[in-house]
């Protein structure tokens, strides 16, 4: 199992995009953010994308990006909270690095996402909730646990201590 690379994994508004770029500047390595990736491809923000592309073509084209990052060392990469769900993706971040869970209770993604549409798939709050909890079922299959409430540097440290740092 590769330890140069970090995948982390969660739900929407866990923190990941801000725990890779903190864990990218500790370790000196490089941050990426998938769902940047994306946006920067395909020139429009990802709820564009869903709203005039749909989910299914907005998967393929971050299944396309993550395979894009499988040669690069020394990273941490923020996935966006659907991509550890699909077991191909699942599969393929367990097998090129280590897949690092922020869990976050579910009050705290009702307060951190907000239903304005930015985030497409939290406008309805009721499938908001089904897709948290489907969710859960497959960030359980990552490497380590963290606990996404805490703050950021005791994120990072704990992972550092959990990679020998």
């Amino acid at each position: 199992m590769r330890t140069d690379k970090l995948y982390l994994v969660g739900f929407m508004g866990a923190g990941k995009t801000t725990l890779a770029r903190a864990l990218g500047r500790r370790l000196g390595w490089r941050a990426e953010d998938l769902d940047e990736r994306i946006e920067a491809r395909e020139r429009c923000t990802v709820a564009d994308l869903f709203a005039r592309r749909g989910e299914t073509y907005f998967r393929a084209v971050e299944r396309e990006e993550l395979h894009r990052l499988l040669p690069i060392e020394h990273a941490v990469v923020a996935t966006g909270g659907g991509t550890y769900a699909d077991p191909d993706n699942r599969a393929t971040i367990n097998a090129n690095g280590l897949a690092v869970w922020l869990d976050l209770p579910f009050p705290l993604a009702l307060a951190r996402v907000p239903a304005d549409g930015r985030r497409p798939l939290a406008a309805d709050r009721a499938q908001f909730e089904a897709l948290y909890r489907s969710r859960r079922l497959a960030y359980q299959h990552a490497h380590f646990r963290l606990d996404a409430s805490s703050p950021v540097d005791e994120l990072v440290e704990r992972v550092l201590d959990w990679l020998g740092y």
